[in-house]
């Protein structure tokens, strides 16, 4: 398996640059990975593809304000943070521009606070503190992936209508779809529920430079999953009732926690919180996840990498792989909107 292999033809027009509205009048495509058959369908009909009992895990981060512009003192040239994970009090790993320029001891301010780099952190990140956390409500901007180049109007549309857990750097995307009056619609009919938490981080926009996708560094991301989503989650696979994944990020929480809780299958999961480091390849065996309710993904992407593994519904780690492909050629042919603002499949 090379990284090459997760490489697709990207019609840069069909990058979605602004979010759909209403949010679930989106492109639904729906992909059995059993028989390889889509169908086409608007957001707003996903109930069609759901069963009484089915079990929607959900991704409730929410995303800060992380992108923070401000001056170097001395020099007063201009730098940028983007803000990754709070690790303590006033203290956050970051990104930094221009890196090579502010190194441990560096100064700087963002509206008036006072800043200081105190570390190198892995993968190129910083470890800074800021004098009163406070700007980051107030000067903070939101992170917009680097492929959207058009300011959005409403911070609150890169937000997920249930999103209440702040620490993401990005957005949970696949749940932008989602209403207020289609959870209820949905619930009404006798899907039920779950929230997770996965803090989003630098590697949802990071393409794998390496040839080979297990030389890759995957960043680690804060997440947890509750005593109530355990027993939730337990209770529907006790029952044959089927788990659905809202995003990558739901199917990365539950499948590090059933290996972190030892869960075999059997047993119920266990609650538990920590750091995601779980990279999943073509070739994983899923342990939870029945379904997954996911945007498309960027070439050469860990999350397309990830989609293509739980695709591969035979046991042939290569099936699902060219099976996404496929779908993905016949959404571009269709005209489909990319990413994070763009359309969404449901892989079943």
């Amino acid at each position: 398996m090379r990284t090459g292999d997760f490489d697709y033809h990207l019609p840069r027009e069909l990058i979605a640059q602004t979010p759909m509205e209403p949010r679930d009048h989106s492109r639904l495509m729906t992909l059995d990975r059993r028989t390889g058959e889509t169908e086409h369908r608007r957001f707003y009909e996903i109930g069609r593809y759901l069963q009484p009992g089915d079990l929607l895990v959900l991704n409730d981060s929410r995303v800060i304000p992380a992108r923070l512009r401000g001056r170097r003192l001395g020099s007063g040239g201009a730098i940028e943070l983007l803000l990754l994970h709070r690790e303590g009090e006033g203290t956050w790993r970051a990104l930094v521009r221009p890196g090579r320029r502010l190194r441990p001891g560096a100064q700087f301010e963002v509206d008036g606070v006072a800043g200081e780099v105190l570390a190198d952190a892995d993968g190129g990140a910083r470890i800074i503190r800021l004098s009163d956390e406070s700007v980051i409500g107030r000067a903070g901007e939101m992170p917009l992936p680097p492929y959207i180049a058009t300011p959005l109007a409403d911070p609150e549309r890169y937000q997920t209508v249930y999103a209440r857990a702040e620490g993401s750097a990005a957005a949970p995307t696949a749940g932008l779809h989602f209403t207020p009056q289609l959870l209820e619609s949905l619930a009404s009919d006798g899907v039920r529920f779950a929230h997770v938490t996965l803090h989003v981080g630098l590697d949802t926009f990071r393409p794998v430079q390496s040839e080979e996708p297990e030389k890759h560094k995957l960043h680690t991301e804060w997440f947890e999953v509750s005593e109530d989503a355990a027993r939730e989650v337990s209770l529907a696979r006790a029952e044959g009732r089927r788990v659905i994944a809202v995003g990558t990020t739901s199917v990365r929480v539950l499948e590090q926690a059933a290996l972190l809780s030892q869960y075999d299958g059997v047993d119920t999961l266990s609650p538990v919180s920590g750091w995601a480091d779980l990279f999943i390849l073509p070739g994983h065996r899923f342990l939870l996840v029945d379904g997954l309710i996911t945007n498309f993904h960027l070439p050469r992407s860990t999350l397309l990498m990830l989609v293509s593994a739980f695709a591969s519904a035979n046991g042939e780690p290569d099936a699902g792989r060219r099976l996404v492909l496929s779908a993905y050629r016949e959404a571009i042919e269709r005209g489909y909107r990319l990413f994070s603002f763009g359309d969404c499949m449901m892989i079943h």
